[in-house]
Formats: C-alpha cells, sequence, structure tokens
C-alpha cells in the first residue's frame, strides 16, 4: 500500500469515526493541531466539556513507527486507538480504548479510562482552540471568498 493510499484510506476511516464520536454526543474535528503542535488525528468535545482524542493506526508498520501518539494523552480526558479490521489489535495498548471502524462507522471494543482531569487553564485553551478551528472551517465552507479576504 502506498502512503498515499494509506492516508485515503485512514480519512475515509476518520469519517466513520466521527459519526461514532456523534452517537457519544461528541462535537468530533479532524486533524486538529494542538498547542504542542502535534495534529490529532480526531478529537471531539461533548456537552461537559470532555475532550476526546482518537488516534487512527492503519497498519503494523505505521503503528510502529509512529511513536508520537503519547503526547496526546496530556492534552484529553478519554484516548482512544482506531483500526480497520484485520488490524493486530494485540499491538495496541490495553490501557487505552479501542474502535474499530470504517468510512460507515465504528465500534468501540474496548471503552476508554476516564483519564487524569486537565487543569482547567489547559481544558480553557483546547475548547477556545476548537471552538475557532471550527468556525473557521464552517466559514471556509459557507462564504469561502470572504475566508480568502481573512
Amino acid at each position: 500500500m502506498t502512503d498515499s493510499t494509506e492516508t485515503l484510506e485512514a480519512r475515509q476511516l476518520a469519517r466513520g469515526i466521527c459519526r461514532t464520536l456523534l452517537s457519544l454526543g461528541f462535537g468530533p474535528l479532524t486533524e486538529f493541531t494542538l498547542r504542542s503542535g502535534r495534529r490529532a488525528d480526531v478529537i471531539g468535545i461533548n456537552a461537559a466539556g470532555e475532550v476526546t482524542i482518537v488516534e487512527i493506526k492503519m497498519s503494523e508498520a505505521d503503528f510502529r513507527a509512529d511513536r508520537k501518539w503519547p503526547d496526546y494523552l496530556e492534552f484529553c480526558d478519554i484516548f482512544y486507538f482506531a483500526v480497520p479490521a484485520g488490524f493486530p489489535q494485540s499491538l495496541l495498548p490495553a490501557e487505552h480504548g479501542l474502535i474499530v471502524a470504517d468510512s460507515f462507522a465504528g465500534a468501540i471494543l474496548r471503552p476508554a479510562p476516564r483519564r487524569r482531569p486537565m487543569s482547567s487553564a489547559r481544558r480553557r485553551a483546547i475548547l477556545l482552540s476548537f471552538g475557532l478551528a471550527a468556525s473557521g472551517r464552517l466559514q471556509r465552507v459557507t462564504d469561502p471568498q470572504a475566508a480568502l479576504q481573512a
């Protein structure tokens, strides 16, 4: 599988993950940049202000090569790995949640435990950044000309 094929498949998987988060009461965004500079594959915020991050792994090679995912843990209350069917799930750390997904939906095979609560300052920063990112994305869709002028 080429990198571009794996990237396309990851975007399709993200769609199913977003649908799953929506069904759980989370508003999701994909490709969200955290204050650390790391980019979360999928992040979701619920009405209680809880933050969920989902890290997509498409293959064993993808998981073994990418060791940045622990950096996400300090930016969320809930952390999941999401993988396609057929992924060798035994590779993934058992202390985190697990979602098996496709482009239509996902199934939670292992619920994610709640992590130690974030500081209120960090939570506020994430919520503000999330809101601004979501607003900017919506504006670019609803009024592309105005977004270009900003």
